[in-house]
């Protein structure tokens, strides 16, 4: 890919230009807070938002590292019968997207009576059928869209309620889609405090059913991992688990490069030819120590941090070392 940045510092700088920074403000509540996709979002290092997939300097490590997961663990990906139709409409959306967004490395041509794709990153040439799980390199769509974006995948079917009944999530917070799978949308966020009490998450159902074509929305979330780690599902929780209780006690140096601002920035987008929802999720992340060298971002996560309710901060996962985190950044500024 044109353009990688060669060394480490490089690497970081352009995560930093591109960083979904996610807080407007000095205290953080959940909330919908949706908004239309496509438009530009200025931060205090550069911007984000402009294209609705993703592309950037991880672009290869990612994807090696959702494949090296399918292969562990097959149940990260799944596609119900009654999905096939969605599963195909998702990927020829993402591969328009794609090609719209960075022409220079994806295209997606007709070919006849089917299509001819084009990764030129991955070196991918492949002419496919809609409709032929057999025209494609893979076992059917979902599978092979997502060895070609870094957002994780999820299709709901739209019916008195919306069910998540497909999806390629290789990179969940602390969530578990293969235990989701056939869930509700209100199931899926029965355990997460406050929303049902304010009713945020019947509004953001409401929303959803009412989704229109070519009308996409995205939003953030956000919250603390340590170490950079892409994969903290609970089936993986055994390696990462451990580490929440033990990083408090590292010493400040380590801390900083230890502990990560994880953000994820939702796209929320009804399939044109399904009616299918498709929800993907871009993940982000920061160490504590590169947020620190950009001032305006150290005082607000530091805020942030230090307001948090406890029981949000509970159930993101990061109730034993967040007031760390607050302390360390508050102390992290200028001199």
């Amino acid at each position: 890919m044109s353009g990688v940045p060669r060394t480490q510092a490089d690497r970081l700088d352009e995560l930093t230009a591109r960083f979904p920074f996610p807080f407007t403000d000095d205290t953080y509540r959940y909330s919908t807070n949706v908004q239309p996709a496509g438009v530009p979002v200025p931060t205090a290092q550069g911007q984000w938002g402009e294209a609705v997939v993703d592309v950037d300097v991880e672009y290869r490590t990612e994807l090696a590292e959702r494949a090296a997961i399918l292969r562990r663990d097959p149940s990260r990906q799944a596609v119900s019968p009654h999905m096939r139709p969605a599963a195909w409409d998702a990927m020829l959306t993402l591969m328009r997207e794609l090609s719209a967004a960075y022409p220079e490395w994806f295209t997606l041509d007709r070919l006849g009576e089917g299509y001819r794709w084009r990764n030129a990153v991955l070196g991918d040439d492949v002419d496919f059928r809609y409709g032929d799980d057999a025209s494609l390199p893979a076992s059917d769509p979902l599978a092979y869209i997502g060895s070609q974006v870094q957002e994780d995948i999820v299709l709901l079917d739209q019916r008195e309620q919306l069910y998540a009944d497909a999806g390629v999530v290789t990179f969940a917070a602390d969530w578990s889609f293969g235990f989701d799978l056939g869930m509700s949308f209100l199931e899926i966020h029965g355990p997460v405090p406050r929303i049902h009490s304010e009713r945020i998450i019947t509004r953001a159902h409401d929303f959803l059913m009412r989704l229109q074509p070519h009308q996409p929305y995205r939003r953030t979330n956000w919250t603390l991992t340590v170490g950079r780690r892409l994969d903290v599902s609970t089936e993986t929780y055994p390696g990462w688990g451990p580490e929440r209780a033990m990083v408090s006690a590292v010493d400040d140096e380590l801390f900083g490069a230890l502990v990560h601002l994880r953000v994820e920035v939702q796209h929320l987008i009804r399939l044109p030819d399904s009616g299918a929802v498709m929800f993907l999720i871009r993940t982000h992340m920061l160490p504590l120590e590169q947020i620190a060298t950009v001032e305006p971002w150290r005082e607000r996560t530091a805020s942030v941090l230090a307001e948090l309710p406890d029981d949000m901060a509970d159930y993101k996962g990061l109730i034993t070392y967040r007031e760390r985190a607050a302390e360390w950044l508050g102390t992290a500024g200028p001199t």
